[in-house]
C-alpha cells in the first residue's frame, strides 16, 4: 500500500523512498546492549544462576493461608502429614496450624536481605485466589533479553501466569515467549548452568510437552536444554540443587538423578552434598559468586559453605513459609542478573 500525504501531490512519496531512508535495521541484535538498554531501559535477564544479581521480584504470602487456620482439624489429612483444603485450593505440611503473622514477617526479613544487599525487589501484587502465589519462581524463567512465561501444573496455581506477566511487564521485562498447548513447566525446575547451558527436569509438575517447547525456544537463543526425569514426586530441580559458583553446585544426592550428578561432575562442577536432615539446603539464592542468602535453620550446610568452600552465607529463617512447600529459591526471582 503507498501512504497517501494529505492532497498535494507536491507532498507524495513512494512507500519505498521512507523505508530506503528509516530502515529497517536487523543489527544489533536485540539482546546487545545498545538494544536492551537503549529501548528497554537496562540489560534485562540472566545467563547464568550465579551473576550478581540486581532485580528480584516477590510476592507477600497469601491470606488465602486463613482458611487453613479456619478449617483447622477438619482439614488434617494423616496419611499425608498435612492439612488439605477439599477443593485441593492448598495444602499446609505438618501439624502445626499456620501463622500468617509470621509468615509475613519472615518474608518481610527475605526482603530486608534483598535490599541489604543493593538488589532491587518488585512486587507482584497480592493475590489472595493463590496459596501458593509467594513462590514466585515458578511462572516464568528469565534468559538474556527477557522472559518466558511457563504454564504451571496444578489447578490451585492456574492463573497466576497472568499477574506475574502483566508485572514483569511493567517493570519494563520484555516477554521473549510462552508456553502454551499441553506444555507443563514450572521455574523452579530449570537450571542455567552455563550460558550456553541449561538443565530442566520432568516430573508429576513438568511434562515433556512443556520441555519440548521451552527447549525449542532456549535453541533459538543459543541456549541447549538437557533434560532430566526427577525420582518419584519430587517437583522441581531447585529441591536438589544449586549453582552458588561457575564451578561449584549443592546438591542433594539423595533425591537428585544421577545423570545430573554425573553431568555436573562431566562439566567440572564440584558438588557439596547436603547434610542428613537439612533437605532444604539446596532452596537457595545466589546473589553473587559464592555469596547465597540461606535458610538460617540448617547450620551444618552454612558451616561447610563457609569454612570448606569459601561461601559467604547471609542467613534468612524462613521456616514458616517452608511448611507452604518452598523456600528461599522458590520465593525469589531474578529480574536481571550481570551478564
Amino acid at each position: 500500500m503507498t501512504d497517501v500525504i494529505a492532497d498535494d501531490p507536491t507532498l507524495e512519496m513512494s512507500e519505498g523512498r521512507f523505508h530506503h531512508i528509516l530502515g529497517p535495521e536487523a543489527q544489533p541484535p536485540f539482546e546487545s546492549d545498545s538494544e536492551l538498554v537503549g529501548t528497554w531501559g537496562r540489560k534485562w535477564g540472566a545467563a547464568d544462576e550465579v551473576g550478581r544479581v540486581r532485580s528480584v521480584m516477590v510476592r507477600r504470602p497469601s491470606r488465602a493461608l486463613e482458611e487453613v487456620a479456619r478449617l483447622g482439624e477438619s482439614a488434617w489429612t494423616p496419611e499425608l502429614g498435612a492439612y488439605l483444603d477439599p477443593q485441593h485450593r492448598w495444602y499446609w505440611a505438618g501439624h502445626e496450624l499456620p501463622d500468617l503473622d509470621l509468615a509475613h514477617a519472615q518474608h518481610d526479613a527475605l526482603v530486608q536481605a534483598l535490599r541489604d544487599n543493593d538488589v532491587e525487589v518488585v512486587y507482584a501484587p497480592d493475590d489472595d485466589r493463590f496459596s501458593k502465589g509467594v513462590f514466585t519462581r515458578d511462572p516464568l524463567v528469565t534468559v538474556p533479553g527477557g522472559a518466558i512465561i511457563l504454564r504451571l501444573a496444578p489447578r490451585m496455581r492456574r492463573g497466576e501466569e497472568q499477574s506475574i506477566t502483566q508485572t514483569v511487564a511493567a517493570a519494563g521485562l520484555p516477554i521473549l515467549a510462552t508456553i502454551t498447548g499441553t506444555g507443563l513447566a514450572e521455574g523452579g525446575s530449570f537450571v542455567k548452568v552455563r550460558p550456553e547451558l541449561a538443565f530442566f527436569g520432568t516430573s508429576v509438575r513438568c511434562n515433556p510437552e512443556g520441555y519440548r517447547q521451552l527447549a525449542r525456544i532456549l535453541e533459538e537463543r543459543g541456549i541447549r536444554c538437557e533434560r532430566f526425569q526427577m525420582p518419584g514426586y519430587q517437583i522441581h530441580l531447585d529441591l536438589c540443587m544449586a549453582m552458588i559458583d561457575d564451578d561449584l553446585a549443592v546438591v542433594n544426592s539423595a533425591i537428585a538423578p544421577y545423570d545430573l550428578l554425573s553431568r555436573l561432575w562431566e562439566l567440572g562442577i564440584e558438588t557439596v552434598d547436603v547434610p542428613s536432615g537439612e533437605d532444604w539446603a539446596c532452596n537457595l539464592l545466589t546473589l553473587d559468586r559464592r555469596k547465597v542468602l540461606f535458610p538460617a535453620h540448617l547450620p551444618r550446610m552454612a558451616d561447610i559453605l563457609a569454612n570448606k568452600h569459601d561461601v559467604e552465607v547471609v542467613p534468612v529463617d524462613y521456616r514458616e513459609i517452608n511448611k507452604n512447600g518452598g523456600g528461599i529459591h522458590c520465593s525469589t526471582m531474578e529480574l536481571q542478573r550481570d551478564w
